[in-house]
């Protein structure tokens, strides 16, 4: 498995996600169910991204990169909130396009080896099989706060 054949079906599950967040009411980043709203989600989705491409794929994460979303939702005392739609945008597009660079990179006998990395061993194929279904959880997240939140004024 190489990234000839990875690239492919990471776009067309990207392309679709993106397509929904652009398609997004700003005024629906605030709703939540429970302790992360869909802003929040979008955030760590990115910056998920970025943590991979550093773990997996030996691409350091850019030096101006604020992590804000490892603690999770409820990690924090002042969780973050994040309601501007177009930087939530460019952030999902940058993370995107620097994890498809350091897959790019990397040789193709790598693609197999074990990688030790804060979440344990992995392989970047594994990896990236990860990184799928964690944007398709929050894809339908969304979907289903979008359906069952009530609605709240941003602030």
């Amino acid at each position: 498995m190489t990234f000839s054949t990875v690239l492919p079906i990471w776009e067309a599950i990207q392309s679709r996600f993106h397509k929904m967040v652009k398609g997004l009411p700003e005024g629906d980043l605030v709703l939540q169910i429970g302790p992360a709203s869909i802003g929040y989600m979008l955030r760590h989705n990115a910056e998920v991204e970025y943590m991979f491409a550093d773990w997996f794929f030996g691409y350091p994460m850019p030096s101006e990169l604020e992590v804000v979303t490892n603690r999770g939702p409820g990690g924090g005392k002042n969780k973050p909130t994040f309601t501007n739609l177009d930087e939530l945008v460019a952030l999902l597009e940058a993370s995107n396009s620097y994890l498809i660079e350091a897959m790019r990179s990397l040789p193709d006998e790598k693609w197999h080896q074990s990688v030790e990395t804060p979440m344990g061993p992995s392989t970047p194929i594994e990896a990236i099989g990860r990184l799928m279904y964690h944007t398709g959880i929050h894809a339908g997240q969304i979907s289903l706060i979008q359906k069952n939140a009530p609605a709240v004024e941003a602030k």
